[in-house]
């Protein structure tokens, strides 16, 4: 298991927690891609624009680790709904170079 890694996923979603979006910023790779179910972000810089909007509160539930890759299953409060997401993040020498996400939509989409 590569703790580093781990390390630096979870420390990007603390940040996150934290609304400290300098140093979450700080964790990604200036070319950073993030690929979500709603919307994908081409670049580190506009991906954080977006978090510091939405301001969502991640739960972690479980963290598991594969080389340069770190999945974490979690619970989202994005403000009137929480989502139960898993995101796949591709970290290379300490960054997070990708970033996907996954969960089910619907019940954002019915409001």
């Amino acid at each position: 298991m590569n703790n580093t890694n781990k390390n630096v996923a979870q420390l990007f979603i603390q940040y996150l927690n934290e609304e400290n979006f300098d140093k979450a910023e700080n964790c990604l790779d200036p070319d950073f891609k993030f690929i979500g179910v709603l919307g994908n972000r081409e670049n580190a810089t506009d991906y954080i624009n977006d978090m510091k909007q939405m301001k969502f509160k991640y739960e972690i539930l479980q963290t598991f680790t594969a080389g340069e890759d770190v999945c974490v299953w979690y619970h989202i409060n994005m403000g009137k709904k929480t989502i139960l997401a898993s995101g796949w993040y591709h970290i290379v020498e300490e960054k997070i170079h990708s970033f996907k996400v996954l969960f089910d939509p619907r019940p954002l989409l019915n409001d």
